[in-house]
């Protein structure tokens, strides 16, 4: 059992990415918003050491219109995987409000999604608004039904983390 894990965003998943970038545009012209969830590299079949975004969580009540995006907080999961954010900005504009900025205070990864919601049309920001680099790996994704699938052992292993 290794007693320090490298809890570092160190890249997203490509599913997790395609995700967004479809949720965005189906969103258009309003602003999308969600949060994002972290799974350990090697679980992913990465052999290094931090987490991986692998999950984009849609909040449930969440409102937007052309210009902000709003999640409601106490509908927020308390989730020891959650690593950030990511929304849209509908005019394209890649680089973080003044607005972002206050809410980039939960997690290390902050993505935001331009139109038209291509490939390239995103960028990471850390909990300051500064640019950081986040690579795309294509990994397989854990069985989204495996997460109902759980034991005492899982429970407990996850707390020690």
């Amino acid at each position: 059992m290794r007693l320090f894990r490298s809890r570092e965003v160190i890249g997203i998943a490509a599913d997790a990415l395609d995700f967004a970038l479809e949720a965005s545009a189906e969103t258009h012209p309003n602003e999308y918003m969600g949060l994002l969830r972290g799974e350990d590299a090697r679980r992913v079949g990465l052999d290094r050491d931090g987490l991986v975004v692998t999950d984009v969580l849609i909040i449930p009540g969440t409102v937007s219109d052309p210009y902000s995006a709003t999640v409601r907080n106490d509908l927020v999961p308390n989730d020891f995987r959650a690593v950030g954010s990511v929304h849209s900005h509908p005019n394209g504009v890649l680089r973080p409000s003044d607005a972002d900025l206050d809410t980039f205070g939960s997690g290390t990864v902050h993505i935001i999604i331009g139109a038209p919601y291509g490939q390239n049309d995103w960028e990471v920001f850390d909990q300051s608004g500064e640019v950081r680099d986040l690579p795309v790996y294509n990994v397989d994704l854990p069985d989204p039904e495996s997460f109902f699938d759980f034991t005492q052992e899982d429970i407990d292993e996850e707390l020690d983390t």
